[in-house]
């Protein structure tokens, strides 16, 4: 699970169905610059899917792929006892690992979390990656609490979102040596990787997957200042990405590029035709030509 992860968006139609003919589009977009693609993530918009249209997508993306790159699947739940039921739901035949986040709503304490975590390990037939993403969650997973599950030996790596460095720092300092830090922010992956993290599971490596993978794979290699340039074009774009929230931005960019609808579903809403211009301009300005 090194370098450069996707978190696959989920395209939708007109009428609020599944558009496979847009998610094979945009898998053939990212396949050949990603080291791994993540589905059923929050920026699949998980919450509004059904365990059906789940299942659905899995084999779909799992077809498309072919074997050409792991894939990750998406597998979280405030109820462990129903997450563990929920394992066995799905064909897991071919899948690399399963990234969970940390429950939501009911604030469990650090206490909670390790066993929360350790339940899911121990009858889990993949390895684990743990998400803390409290912006989302309402929680944070302290660094000790990751220490901790570290070294569970089916726990691989974290997907770190807290936005937090120091709190990474100690991650990085305490943890088992085989277990991965990964940057669950486009913004700050870099930042990351030059104190320890093994790469980025992307938001922005849907649009646009050859820039990213490049930012990440000079970042990997300690190549700063060759990749400073890109870098600093990029940022714009990226900020706009999340100025009305994930995957509203990410989708919108999509539809400006040509691979799928910018549908979301409710609760969420369709980006403003304010952002679709201005991801527009910023996405023209750094490819240097405007868009077809």
């Amino acid at each position: 699970m090194e370098g450069l992860g996707v978190a696959l968006a989920t395209p939708f139609t007109d009428k609020n169905k599944i558009d496979f003919s847009g998610l094979e589009k945009l898998v053939s977009h990212v396949i050949d610059h990603v080291d791994y693609l993540v589905v059923n993530g929050t920026t699949g918009e998980n919450p509004v899917l059904s365990i059906e249209e789940k299942k659905e997508i899995l084999e779909f993306v799992k077809e498309k792929v072919n074997n050409r790159k792991p894939i990750v699947f998406g597998l979280g739940s405030n109820n462990t006892n129903q997450l563990l039921e929920d394992i066995n739901k799905y064909n897991l035949e071919g899948i690399a690992a399963i990234l969970s986040s940390s429950p939501g709503y009911n604030k469990p304490s650090q206490a909670g979390l390790v066993q929360h975590y350790q339940s899911l390990a121990d009858n889990s037939p993949l390895p684990i990656i743990l998400y803390n993403v409290p912006s989302r969650t309402s929680g944070n997973i302290d660094a000790q609490t990751t220490i901790q599950l570290s070294y569970h030996p089916n726990i691989i790596a974290i997907k770190e979102a807290s936005g937090d460095i120091q709190q990474c720092l100690e991650i990085l300092n305490g943890k088992k040596k085989d277990f991965l830090l990964i940057s669950g922010d486009d913004l700050l992956a870099v930042p990351l990787i030059s104190i320890g993290a093994k790469g980025v599971i992307s938001v922005m490596a849907n649009a646009i997957p050859a820039p990213t993978k490049r930012i990440i794979s000079g970042s990997l290699k300690d190549q700063f200042q060759e990749i400073q340039g890109e870098i600093q074009k990029l940022n714009p774009l990226i900020k706009l990405l999340f100025k009305e929230g994930n995957p509203t931005g990410i989708k919108s960019l999509l539809e400006i590029l040509g691979i799928c609808s910018s549908k979301v579903r409710l609760p969420l809403m369709e980006g403003s035709e304010n952002l679709k211009q201005l991801l527009k301009t910023a996405y023209e300005f750094y490819n240097g030509k405007p868009i077809n």
